[in-house]
């Protein structure tokens, strides 16, 4: 396994992840604007390792194997940790955390489903699903949606990030199942 540049990217992600999350859930106190400003630190930079190992990858072909299974799930650790963290940090408000819980679970459906289509296609067709345009604008919607939740917490404002941010992962997910599904019948 080769631990270049963007190979550590992805494990540096990996790593602010995990403390993105303990930055949500464990501060000292509700008031307490410090985890507010620590996790928007982690989860930004986090992000832009998003961008950059990818970026750095392709352009100095340094694209191994490790790093086209890894950065996936880094991203998707990054995602839902953090919205997971948030669930918990907002339990109390009801509505909100109702709301957002399926948000939440309309997200991992979409991953779960996507990945899963991904390797089968892979397997029985030997093609390989790259990412598409609509996936990527779901994703700056969730990093969006994330930051948004971190700064502001619950508000109206909030729920339009949300709702935006439900609607661009299910209709992602929709165009893959779509665009893919005839492989899985060769």
């Amino acid at each position: 396994m080769s631990f270049n540049l963007p190979n550590r990217l992805t494990l540096l992600r990996l790593i602010l992840s995990s403390l993105c999350v303990a930055a949500i859930v464990f501060p000292i106190s509700d008031g307490d604007i410090l985890w507010r400003v620590i996790a928007v630190v982690l989860f930004s930079v986090a992000s832009f390792t998003d961008f950059l190992d990818g970026h750095l990858a392709r352009k100095h072909k340094l694209v191994t194997d490790f790093g086209k299974f890894m950065d996936p799930v880094a991203d998707k650790i990054l995602v839902l940790g953090t919205m997971l963290a948030l669930l918990a940090r907002y339990r109390r408000d009801g509505l909100f955390c109702r709301i957002f819980v399926w948000a939440v679970f309309a997200l991992l459906l979409r991953e779960l489903a996507v990945t899963s289509l991904r390797m089968v296609a892979a397997q029985k067709s030997g093609v390989v699903i790259a990412a598409a345009w609509v996936g990527k604008v779901k994703t700056v919607s969730q990093i969006v949606c994330v930051l948004m939740l971190l700064v502001l917490g619950p508000c109206p404002v909030s729920y339009i990030a949300v709702g935006f941010m439900t609607a661009m992962t299910l209709y992602s997910g929709w165009t893959y199942l779509v665009a893919y599904w005839p492989l899985l019948k060769e």
